[in-house]
């Protein structure tokens, strides 16, 4: 009886928080801001899909723990989620009918009313928000009956169908570049979004394909390579990467690798940062420091204005910036050798805040322009070849990321990232095993400052001018972010965590006003429902699941601690 009552209650609160979340989207403004984005032409718009997917995912939580999974019962919790859902929503609409909230909610306007009724009249567009909230709770549960083979191919056909959909005008534009080619795929698209029939050819592909790779047993027939048809099947996949990263600045164009130098220089410094807090478990907040030590000593030793020094060409003032960022992470690490966890968080912040406001200062105005900045900042030059464009400026980064990825993946299964790793876990049994950890912390910090000023280098000769806007705290934040979103000490995880919080919010303009909005979401998500990140460390995955391990993971975690390095 106990856990027929638990279930319901389950039940209702999924059903509320659902309808909570959807309430809070149109509220803030992001569905209203979709409203005409559609994802199939004159059937579904990004705005619905806001609405709509936070009851899907509440219906699909309250199924799972039903602890039998009768299509009856299924289908009953299924529908009362989403129909509980769109109550919230139904009673919302009609408090906003005799109490006016815009005066205190700005975004709930008669448009957003609107769309949340289907352009009908009142009771009838609560009728049919009702309606369909309860029917996409009895999808919910129809799908999650379904065998997990099909049930996972149909997952990937809709997340392909609502991201080219979501994407339409990115991909058109990029699909322009290539001459007749183009003709083969813009019947594709609508006006906005995709055209029905292409949508529904690109779900059943799409879907047939996920069927066929789910039911091919990946680790059988790896298995049965020999190791030199392995050694070929890896090679070949990083050629073809290679070549794709080589030609993307052709394909995509100027404006595309602007948003792709704006990623890397964020992976650059989120493999420094993964470094700090990944690694050593030093929690630094005031990371920008030294991506603003970079950037200022790069533009004061560059820069053609009165203001600066020496006026040296970019490659000789590359070194002096990288050494100036290393000392300063040498010099922040002494005085905070003894502290740990929030004290030592406060500390760097405090640190972050010192330079910029130095930065700002009268004092050093000569050398670093204060409030004005520097401009005209040195452009890298390779014989008679300046790196003046973004498309141009893409491979110099693109070779940094590769040189810091290779020394960040040396490091770590180094003794010394077993080090970092170890004073990660505990420090005192760290020290009782013969650890320095002074010379280890002090050594964390300097590679982390040494990533994070070639990062700030690549940043002012990209702009061509900094000023000290650029160097807030937020900095910190995002590349903090993108580390916990991909993966704490997982390398592949800082280039997931970047293209997903740097590159996603840069190609579509109408998240721009809700970009920390979105950030905090994702964080509170990926804490509830994985810790361990995006991409993991293997180690971080399998200690963060070890209790509900199975045999596959039990076994896993044996190979993980015989060899530490992975």
């Amino acid at each position: 009886m106990k856990n027929k009552s638990s279930y319901w209650a389950k039940t209702l609160q999924n059903g509320l928080i659902g309808g909570g979340i959807s309430l809070l989207l149109s509220v803030v403004g992001l569905v209203l801001a979709f409203g005409k984005t559609y994802i199939i032409s004159g059937v579904l718009t990004m705005a619905q899909v806001f609405v709509l997917a936070p009851f899907l995912f509440e219906a699909t939580q309250s199924i799972r723990q039903l602890p039998s999974k009768e299509p009856i019962k299924t289908l009953l919790v299924g529908g009362l989620t989403g129909l509980l859902g769109g109550a919230v929503l139904a009673l919302f609409i009609l408090i906003n009918n005799f109490i006016n909230i815009r005066s205190v909610l700005i975004n709930v306007s008669p448009d957003l009313v609107n769309l949340l009724t289907f352009h009908l009249p009142l009771v009838a567009g609560l009728l049919a928000l009702l309606g369909i909230s309860l029917v996409v709770g009895l999808v919910a549960a129809g799908v999650f009956m379904l065998p997990d083979r099909i049930r996972g191919a149909l997952s990937q056909a809709v997340m392909v169908v609502v991201l080219v959909g979501l994407f339409r005008d990115l991909i058109v534009t990029v699909i322009l570049h290539w001459g007749w080619v183009q003709y083969a795929f813009l019947w594709i698209f609508a006006q906005s979004g995709l055209t029905i029939i292409s949508a529904l050819l690109l779900f059943a592909l799409v879907g047939g394909l996920g069927y066929w790779s789910a039911g091919r047993n990946r680790k059988a027939i790896a298995a049965n390579r020999t190791p030199r048809q392995q050694k070929v099947v890896r090679w070949g996949t990083l050629g073809v990467l290679g070549l794709i990263a080589l030609l993307l600045p052709a394909i995509l164009g100027s404006y595309f690798s602007e948003i792709l130098d704006n990623v890397g220089i964020y992976i650059l410094m989120g493999l420094g940062l993964n470094i700090v807090v990944g690694f050593a478990g030093l929690l630094d907040l005031g990371y920008v420091a030294f991506y603003a030590i970079g950037a200022y000593t790069l533009g004061m030793l560059t820069t053609s204005e009165a203001v600066g020094l020496l006026h040296l060409s970019f490659w000789v003032a590359l070194p002096v910036a990288l050494v100036v960022a290393v000392a300063a992470g040498v010099i922040l690490g002494l005085p905070i050798l003894r502290l740990r966890g929030d004290y030592l968080a406060i500390v760097t912040l405090g640190f972050g805040e010192i330079i910029r406001i130095v930065v700002l200062s009268d004092w050093l105005k000569p050398l670093l322009g204060g409030s004005e900045g520097i401009q005209r900042i040195g452009k890298p030059a390779i014989g008679g070849l300046v790196l003046a464009n973004q498309q141009q400026l893409y491979y110099l980064i693109l070779v940094c990321i590769l040189i810091a990825g290779f020394i960040a993946i040396r490091l770590k299964d180094s003794h010394l990232g077993r080090s970092w790793m170890a004073l990660r876990e505990d420090e005192d049994v760290a020290e009782a095993m013969g650890i320095n950890k002074v010379t280890t912390k002090l050594l964390a910090f300097a590679m982390g400052a040494l990533f994070s000023g070639l990062g700030g280098v690549l940043f002012a000769t990209k702009v061509g001018s900094i000023y000290p806007q650029s160097f807030s705290f937020i900095v910190s934040i995002n590349i903090l972010s993108l580390i916990i979103v991909g993966g704490m000490g997982s390398i592949p995880g800082v280039f997931v965590g970047g293209l997903a919080l740097v590159g996603l919010p840069l190609l579509l303009s109408q998240f721009a006003d809700f970009r920390y909005l979105i950030y905090g979401a994702v964080l509170v998500i990926m804490m509830l429902r994985k810790p361990e990140g995006l991409a993991p460390e293997a180690r971080r995955r399998l200690e963060l699941h070890e209790d509900d391990a199975g045999p596959g993971l039990q076994e896993e975690l044996q190979t993980v601690t015989k060899n530490p390095g992975r």
